[in-house]
Order: C-alpha cells, then structure tokens, then sequence
C-alpha cells in the first residue's frame, strides 16, 4: 500500500489570501515546491483537502475554485510537483455535507481509490479541523505549521495539540523534513 501526505490548501501550500477565487493572487510559499518534490521522490503521493466555504456562501463558484487549482498545479508543477488528487468541499459550515473537515471522508476515498495506507500517512494543516480529519481518519501523524492561522492556532489550541501529540512546525518545508526524518531509518 503506498504512503500519502494529506495538505490542507490555504496558509499551507499557499499564501493564505481571504476567500481566495481568483488565480493570479495564488502563492506559493518560499520553498514549498522543494519540500514536496522531496516527499514525493520518498514515495509519497500528495493529496490536497480543501474546504471552500467562499462556494456556499455565494463569494465565488465551483468553476472559480478549479481554476485557482490549475494554477495551483502549474504553479508546483514547476518544481516537478503532481498532486494525485485535490478533494474540494464546498458546502458553508451550516450546510450538510459529507467531506467537509474535520470529515475524513475524503481520506477515506482518497484510500479506496489509490490504495493508501492511512495509518503510514501524514496530515498537514493550519487548523485544528485540519489536524482533526487526520486524527479521524488515523493517520500516522497529523502537523500543524504556523502559516496561515497556525500560530493563532497554535495559541488558542495548545491543550488539544499537546493531548493528541500533534507536531507543530514553522510552514511546509520544516513538515517535510520531519515526514522524512520519520520515515527514514536512522543513519
């Protein structure tokens, strides 16, 4: 079964930018193609889990959001970066739905469909809904970076985080190293 790293898409692959719809505002942050390429060269397919409240609330379309994902993918494709699969919930936190983290939904279909060993898979997020799916879902470990609203997460959750052993790192790169630094045996 192959190993995955679930990203949560904004304040954590890119820049975070309030209800973000249009495509040229999409960043990367410094470093993060290299991260990934270097999880991706360990063998790691990489999953994008986002949710997209700005759809359900009227903010912008569906149509908005992919395309924001194909610059995504262009953008991170510059540095050899494929995403196996990016897992959009659209729905407003009020509306039902059935992938919206902290759901593991999506990990469990992202599991079915390409044959992911969960409990070998990491979570990466700039929220406690991020590292949630992973707990729900059972990932080997779920990492919060203080992009994004990590810090005012890091602050305003810190008895959880300590709870769950979750790790907390500065952004992606220093989550890669630890991916790596973990799955690598010991020299």
């Amino acid at each position: 079964m192959k190993r995955a790293v679930f990203l949560d898409r904004d304040g954590v692959l890119i820049e975070e930018k309030h209800y973000l719809h249009k495509p040229e505002d999409v960043a990367l942050f410094p470093d993060a193609g290299v991260a990934l390429s270097r999880l991706q060269a360990e063998g790691f397919l990489l999953v994008v889990v986002t949710n997209q409240a700005g759809v359900g609330r009227g903010y912008y379309t569906l149509e908005d959001v992919h395309k924001v994902h194909e610059r995504v993918r262009a953008d991170y494709r510059q540095h050899g970066v494929e995403f196996t699969h990016i897992y959009v919930a659209p729905e407003a936190p009020h509306e039902p739905n059935r992938g919206r983290k902290p759901s593991p939904q999506f990990l469990f279909e992202a599991r079915d469909a390409y044959g992911i060993d969960l409990a070998r898979s990491f979570m990466i997020g700039d929220k406690l809904i991020d590292l949630e799916c992973g707990w729900n879902a059972g990932v080997k470990q779920s990492i919060l970076v203080r992009t994004g609203y990590g810090a005012k997460t890091e602050k305003e959750s810190a008895p959880i985080l300590a709870d769950k052993h979750a790790l907390v790192v500065d952004d992606l790169s220093a989550a890669s190293e630890a991916i790596l630094a973990c799955v690598r045996p010991s020299r």
